[in-house]
């Protein structure tokens, strides 16, 4: 047997380059991949688009009818589209009511404050805001400031028997008090801590059930409960843990944050915006529990109306 000749590398290295690879998966798999998909998509329109304008050319007054029935369905469906869309509102507003508007001023303006355009002018009228007068600042009353003013001026009356004090002189520092501690109890003077404690207070009077329970009808009692009932349980003061008055609270806590994140530098204000987010998530929360419970009461109902709540407070996932 002759001797085997060395090969040289050069060869070796060319043989090597040379040798067949074998297939990868990713090469079988796009090889089994059907070559004419695309042609037959386009074929098809095509087709559609030949049977059209035979049809145009054959019967051109059905064609005109058929076009004129597609747009009037196309025009009612964008028509539905934007009515579920303004239904399904906003998650942080919902739908902006008169009540919630209130909010801003502590319930204290008589009319809303209406969006202008670059120039300064209004973009529409302002409306009437539901007011709550009897509401001053520091945890206050009108009735109880006015009560404390007369009580004072009394200790303060001088005596008839005395000479030397001067009636005028008194009815003018009345005068003055009075002035001074109206500017002081005003909440159009108070800061955005003291309307935060007044719309609690509002909240609690108008959803509360200490006065709802008087003012909105009850659902009708269950047919196996006869005429003696068990006597209701007197409440022992205003309701300030109802889940509508929580929720109420919640709401205006969220406007006024939501407001001043939509400012001018709101964007970098990250803290405040994971604030927003524990807000409208434990609304939510709020809301749920609420519509398993009362779904379909006065309530509810009322609730739902006086905030401007839709589905998208508390149904799907809130993005902000």
């Amino acid at each position: 047997m002759p001797p085997r000749l060395p090969v040289p590398q050069g060869l070796r290295t060319l043989s090597l380059c040379l040798r067949p690879t074998p297939p990868s998966t990713t090469t079988t798999a796009l090889s089994h991949l059907p070559l004419i998909q695309t042609a037959n998509v386009s074929q098809k329109t095509k087709d559609k688009r030949k049977e059209m304008k035979r049809r145009m050319k054959q019967d051109p007054y059905g064609w005109a009818q058929t076009q004129q029935r597609k747009n009037a369905n196309l025009r009612r469906r964008a028509e539905l589209e934007a009515e579920r869309k303004e239904a399904w509102g906003s998650p942080i507003h919902g739908i902006t009511t008169p009540f919630v508007e209130s909010f801003d001023s502590g319930g204290q303006a008589p009319l809303s404050t209406p969006p202008v355009d670059g120039d300064g002018n209004l973009l529409s009228p302002p409306h009437e805001l539901p007011t709550s007068h009897h509401i001053a600042n520091y945890l206050l009353s009108k009735d109880e400031v006015k009560q404390a003013i007369e009580q004072s001026k009394q200790l303060t009356k001088p005596l008839d028997e005395d000479p030397h004090t001067d009636i005028k002189k008194h009815e003018e520092n009345a005068k003055k008090a009075l002035i001074a501690l109206q500017r002081i109890t005003d909440l159009n003077n108070g800061s955005a801590k003291d309307r935060k404690h007044a719309n609690k207070r509002r909240c609690i009077e108008t959803f509360g059930r200490h006065v709802t329970d008087a003012t909105l009808p009850h659902a009708a009692p269950h047919p196996s409960i006869g005429d003696e009932q068990k006597p209701k349980p007197i409440r022992a003061g205003p309701d300030t843990g109802s889940s509508e008055v929580q929720i109420a609270i919640l709401t205006s806590k969220i406007r006024a944050l939501a407001l001043a994140l939509e400012g001018h530098k709101g964007y970098k204000d990250k803290n405040n915006k994971r604030s927003l987010r524990l807000l409208l998530h434990k609304r939510q929360r709020l809301l749920k529990y609420m519509e398993k419970k009362e779904r379909g009461s006065e309530r509810w109902q009322f609730m739902l109306k006086t905030l401007g709540i839709t589905p998208a407070c508390w149904k799907n996932q809130i993005e902000v």
